[in-house]
């Protein structure tokens, strides 16, 4: 569930405690627990119901972090004809388990060769081995925009949104970690970095969902 930076402010303060958003069918659920991308809180939803337009108030725009229900309507993306969602969440207590797993770097015979296992499974679903080649190329980019990396792995354009998702899943395992703009691999991941098959010489993978 991302929110933009300006948003993401208002939910670690406090002050941003409720959303809209237009879906087909829910994709949160109450009780859940959700990232909001880059540096922001994560979240556990406490509601969530549909909503018709007219019926989103003042009080709703404020906590949403909108001066206004038209201003606040007016930054819901997706179909018009689309149920309208209202989410009601908290900024969830305590340290994300991906970055308290990131920050281990003591790997024994056992981590290593599970994490292997579970990376080669990646490359498995994919058709391609792709984990350690992203995993060398942020090493060695830290801090470099997804739109940049992509491309190096046979990637561009509206398919950078697969490498990002390919990142995200590398996280997942507690390998890799966002900053500001781009990522770097955490001390996990580079713990792990020597374990890695060594790259083969055919073209970069063409990822595909």
């Amino acid at each position: 569930m991302l929110f933009e930076k300006r948003l993401r402010d208002g939910l670690a303060d406090g002050s941003v405690t409720l959303a809209l958003r237009r879906w087909r069918r829910p994709q949160v659920v109450a009780g859940g627990v959700y990232r909001t991308g880059g540096d922001g809180p994560r979240v556990r939803v406490v509601a969530v119901d549909v909503v018709a337009p007219r019926d989103v108030t003042a009080d709703d725009a404020a906590a949403a972090g909108y001066a206004s229900p038209a201003d606040l309507l007016a930054a819901v993306r997706g179909d018009a004809d689309l149920p309208l969602y209202r989410l009601r969440f908290a900024v969830e207590e305590g340290a994300d388990p991906r970055a308290v797993l990131g920050a281990t770097a003591d790997l024994g015979p056992d981590d290593v060769a599970d994490l292997l296992r579970r990376l080669a499974r990646m490359d498995a679903a994919a058709g391609a081995p792709w984990t350690s080649v992203v995993l060398r190329l942020v090493d060695r980019h830290p801090g470099v925009v997804s739109t940049d990396l992509a491309p190096r792995v046979g990637l561009a354009g509206l398919e950078r949104q697969e490498f990002k998702l390919r990142v995200r899943r590398l996280k997942a395992l507690g390998l890799t970690e966002s900053l500001p703009v781009g990522y770097r691999l955490t001390p996990r991941g580079q713990a792990l970095l020597p374990h890695l098959p060594m790259p083969d010489r055919r073209p970069p993978p063409r990822f595909t969902t």
